[in-house]
């Protein structure tokens, strides 16, 4: 049925106007709206209102100099208006004494506007952006100039200019800017009526983000998906809608992509209900969600199936059952169950249902079977997911959850991948090294742990289980008061001859009942780190142990002999395993044949730093550690095994960062790396002097080397405070 009357509406920003409003994000300064009676056609009333925008500490005036000479405004005018929130109560007010309001039995009423930008790309994204509740008929409006190209059968229509020469109408400079815009489009539709053209289905305006699902067979319009980049990294399907406001987003058309190690990555695939409004969307490169500007490019209808289609029966079921809100559990124990994630929801404070029961939870599995420590939960209401975000990071068992709002996009794409039989999936391409030559790996040097203690006195001990950042300020704040036993420069930190930590310590005590005290005492103890706890193994050891392990077992002791030395005590009820400190990443050992045939020698005969203690024919060559490598405090001798270069690979990739304060905090870094989901507290480590004090460097370790690459080229020769920071690989 037609409305009776039309309310014809016109906006202005304080930036661009015409063809680029709402394109540079300025907020609105003017709104202007006419009353036309289409029954009798005839203007009813015009009323005009100045909108003062909130204020920014970027610019000292209000109106552009694009605006000012578009529109002639008077900028003391709109610093003395009412902001949006009161220019639409007055609106409103505007209705009822029209008698048009319809929650006053008004008479029915649709607004209409040249083209899309005044609703789609200002006041729909400036309301929400504010926090304002607009009413439920701005979700409706005609666009004028798609009416008058239907009506009329012409193309060439890109305004209301060229509607006005196209009839033959007269302009009226005589007003101000914005009541000559609403009289001329009253004229041109006046002429359009007069004509035989009746208003008939309306544009609409999507109030939120539907639910769907994507199939791999589905084929989707290249002229409907754009791509968004640099999103924070916790943005949800709604918070990525919220950024799009006001234009119509496919249902279930928003896919978040992921890294190959599951997190996602900043970017999402947007798909749009058609061309028109993907057109929309580009006009929003670079318009912000807080304080981040969002880079939006064109994508193709295959890169949206790539992401969000699926084929999984189990995934389809499960979204089918239609909950409002996806929560992602990330973290769960192998073992968990269905009923183990009921009580994590369910237990105070902040409690919640999930939908649905144990049917409501998805986990995620690999093709084997096996649990990868992820699942889906489904809710059913924004206040019940409210309720359950607040229990992240909270612990079940053993283990803290993280918990992140989710889509069906991403419950699709992490099923993909997770069932791919290729999965884990393949490492990127090797690069090229960074160093020219790199040695074999045999040719890398070995300290033999003899050169630093032996014997079978067991006034060591040994610790398993660190964490992979950890140093030896850590170990020491661990020990507590049990510290004061270790002697001088006799914390050992273990890496792999790949130069990665393995996990290890060796710490050499002034005694046998010292190691024995320490060990009872720390012995599966946690060791807190960042908001972290990781249960540490103590073990009581001797020096021919650490000798042992660190030659993965050749040191010239027969099989019974080793048995014995690592019979576990009674105290420690440790299981018996071969105890190998490269078992991560197993290598050849590496040890000089004139090593071998050294004596062993007891710790209390190394007057000074083990170098001078042996004559050259002895010794193996030794590097220095490089600087850019993550540095062990250096009171103390470590690593016993010291990487003399760094491989080129595929796995994690440190890179530095030079030149920042030397008051950073380490939330000073996670903001600088925001949009990099992979850098957390625990890959990053600031780098000191040997006396503690701060030497303006930091080590961030990437997961991978293509994000450390990305990393590289979207901050280097950024800010931190007023210092520049350089950022390179190591």
């Amino acid at each position: 049925m037609a409305a009776s009357h039309l309310l014809i509406c016109f906006c202005a920003t304080a930036g661009k106007n015409g063809e680029d409003l709402g394109v540079d994000e300025q907020q609105i300064v003017v709104f202007v709206s006419l009353l036309f009676d289409v029954t009798n056609c005839k203007v009813v009333a015009v009323q005009h209102q100045y909108v003062r925008p909130q204020p920014t500490e970027l610019s000292e005036t209000i109106l552009t100099e694009d605006c000012k000479l578009e529109t002639g405004l008077d900028e003391d005018a709109i610093k003395n208006s009412q902001p949006l929130e009161h220019v639409l109560d007055e609106f409103e007010r505007f209705l009822s004494a029209k008698g048009v309001h319809p929650e006053n039995g008004g008479k029915s009423f649709c607004l209409l506007t040249d083209g899309q930008s005044h609703l789609r790309q200002c006041l729909h994204p400036e309301a929400s952006n504010k926090n304002v509740t607009i009413p439920s008929y701005f979700n409706k409006f005609f666009d004028l100039r798609k009416q008058f190209r239907k009506f009329y059968k012409t193309d060439n229509i890109h305004n209301i200019k060229s509607m006005i020469d196209y009839l033959g109408l007269q302009e009226d400079h005589s007003v101000e800017y914005g009541v000559r815009q609403v009289q001329e489009m009253a004229g041109i539709v006046q002429r359009l009526i007069n004509d035989g053209h009746t208003f008939v289905e309306p544009d609409v305006i999507n109030e939120r983000l539907e639910p769907g699902i994507c199939s791999k067979s589905d084929i989707v319009d290249d002229n409907t998906v754009v791509r968004a980049r640099g999103l924070p990294w916790q943005s949800s399907d709604q918070d990525i809608a919220r950024f799009f406001k006001g234009l119509n987003i496919a249902k279930g058309g928003v896919a978040l992509c992921l890294s190959p190690q599951g997190r996602r990555n900043g970017e999402a695939l947007v798909r749009f209900q058609d061309g028109e409004h993907r057109d929309l969307a580009l006009k929003r490169h670079k318009h912000h969600i807080g304080q981040r500007y969002i880079e939006v490019y064109k994508a193709s209808g295959k890169d949206f199936v790539d992401v969000a289609g699926g084929s999984n029966t189990e995934a389809q079921a499960f979204l089918s059952r239609g909950g409002q809100v996806i929560i992602r559990m990330r973290g769960l124990p192998f073992t968990s169950t269905s009923q183990q994630v009921l009580e994590f929801f369910a237990r105070e404070p902040n409690p919640c249902t999930v939908l649905d029961g144990e049917d409501g939870i998805l986990f995620v599995h690999y093709p084997d079977g096996r649990s990868t420590g992820d699942a889906f939960v489904l809710l059913a209401s924004e206040d019940e997911a409210s309720n359950a975000l607040k229990k992240h990071r909270e612990i079940m068992g053993t283990r803290y959850i993280e918990l992140f709002k989710s889509t069906t996009a991403e419950v699709q794409q992490v099923l993909n991948r997770s069932m791919d039989p290729r999965n884990p999936e393949p490492l990127e391409t090797q690069l090229p090294p960074l160093i020219a030559q790199i040695p074999q790996q045999t040719a890398l040097p070995y300290i033999p742990q003899n050169m630093i203690t032996s014997g079978t006195k067991r006034d060591c001990v040994r610790l398993r289980n660190l964490p992979s950042v950890a140093q030896v300020t850590d170990i020491l704040n661990f020990l507590g008061e049990f510290s004061q036993f270790i002697v001088y420069q006799g914390v050992h930190m273990v890496y792999t001859a790949q130069g990665e930590p393995s996990g290890e310590a060796f710490i050499q005590m002034d005694s046998e009942e010292a190691a024995q005290l320490t060990t009872l005492n720390r012995y599966k103890k946690a060791m807190i780190f960042g908001q972290k706890k990781r249960i540490i193994d103590v073990i009581q050891c001797s020096g021919e142990d650490m000798n042992l392990v660190l030659t993965s077992g050749i040191g010239g002791f027969p099989p019974a002999m080793q048995q014995a030395t690592l019979a576990p005590q009674p105290h420690t009820q440790l299981l018996q395993r071969q105890l190998i400190s490269q078992a991560i990443h197993p290598a050849p050992t590496m040890i000089p044949t004139s090593a071998l045939t050294t004596p062993s020698l007891s710790y209390a005969h190394l007057p000074q730093p083990f170098q001078t203690a042996f004559p050259p024919a002895t010794m193996p060559t030794m590097q220095p550690r490089p600087a850019y490598y993550p540095p062990i405090i250096y009171w103390y001798p470590s690593p016993p095994i010291s990487p003399q270069t760094i491989v080129s690979q595929t796995g994690p990739c440190p890179v530095v960062l030079r030149g920042i304060p030397f008051n950073t905090s380490m939330q000073d870094l996670m903001n600088f790396f925001g949009g990099f989901p992979e850098v957390t507290p625990e890959s990053i480590q600031l780098q000191a002097l040997p006396d503690g004090r701060p030497n303006g460097e930091a080590v961030v370790t990437f997961v991978t080397r293509g994000e450390a690459e990305r990393a590289i080229i979207q901050l280097n020769k950024n800010t931190i405070g007023n210092c520049v920071i350089d950022l390179f690989l190591v």
